[in-house]
């Protein structure tokens, strides 16, 4: 099994599905229980669709580079790009309890992946984020 994963995707929704079946071969290299596989991979998609989305306003393409690893019981996903400064930790989490109609675009993949993930650290490094992401297997 591989004892870790590195992968460097353009900004192009079309790499999303590449991304998602090497995490999927790599969850299943470590036989993750089907519970922490799901919640890594809905985490990750919806990391970088958002970098993907919200990231760049220069219409260029730039790389996104995502390492995974594995070990000791725990997940370790660290994602990083060029983007503008944004750390999702700081963002204040939808109100789910107001109706459908009421509530504000936007903020529920950051709350997905704050929900599923064990621990969240974002740093803004080189101009670069960095936010690493771990789930308990």
């Amino acid at each position: 099994m591989p004892s870790e994963l590195n992968i460097r995707l353009r900004n192009d929704f079309r790499e999303l599905a590449g991304l998602r079946e090497k995490l999927r071969e790599f969850c299943e290299s470590w036989q993750l229980p089907q519970s922490s596989a799901f919640a890594v991979m809905l985490s990750l998609d919806e990391l970088v669709t958002n970098i993907i989305s919200y990231a760049w306003e220069d219409g260029l393409e730039h790389s996104i580079l995502i390492s995974a690893k594995c070990g000791g019981g725990v997940m370790e996903i660290e994602v990083e790009d060029d983007g503008m400064p944004f750390n999702p930790i700081d963002y204040a989490p939808p109100d789910l309890s107001s109706p459908i109609e009421e509530r504000h675009i936007g903020g529920l993949g950051i709350h997905l992946i704050q929900t599923y993930m064990d621990e969240i650290a974002y740093k803004r490094e080189g101009g670069r984020n960095c936010l690493v992401m771990r789930k308990r297997v």
